[in-house]
């Protein structure tokens, strides 16, 4: 019997990662990364590239087979470029969701500040605890404007 053995350093058998090359991710999904390189079979070629390469280079080649008298090849690289267009969306819905995710946890955190932290009264580290008051205060209120020419 003559089998091969799999010289790769990554090399899983079975799975839904091994081997086969698959770009699906967490249950099926494509990975929502801008970054992330798709290897596209179109309708008679292979492209590989971002999925904004992909929708340009296939809206291209819409246009040109279009102003060549192809409509069906046409037809064919404009279905393509819409494939990607809807997972460019899909992708900046996702940033701006976990962008507002973000800003929201954001703003339920506390606040620290350094006025909050109790303290002993008088303590010179609570600038709020001694009757004093800062020696910047004093100091009138500058603002750059730009000089004139």
């Amino acid at each position: 019997m003559n089998m091969k053995r799999m010289r790769g350093r990554h090399h899983r058998s079975g799975g839904s990662n091994g081997g086969g090359g698959s770009t699906r991710q967490h249950n099926g999904q494509i990975p929502l990364n801008r970054n992330h390189v798709f290897d596209s079979n179109g309708p008679d070629l292979r492209i590989r590239g971002t999925a904004q390469q992909l929708f340009e280079k296939y809206l291209q080649l819409g246009r040109d087979a279009s102003g060549s008298g192809d409509r069906v090849m046409a037809e064919a690289y404009f279905q393509h470029a819409e494939h990607y267009f809807r997972i460019l969306n899909a992708m900046t819905q996702a940033a701006q969701q976990s962008q507002q995710e973000r800003q929201e946890r954001q703003d339920r955190q506390p606040r620290h500040r350094a006025n909050t932290v109790e303290t002993d009264e008088g303590d010179p580290a609570d600038p709020a605890a001694t009757d004093d008051p800062p020696a910047d205060k004093d100091k009138p209120d500058i603002q750059f404007a730009p000089a004139e020419i």
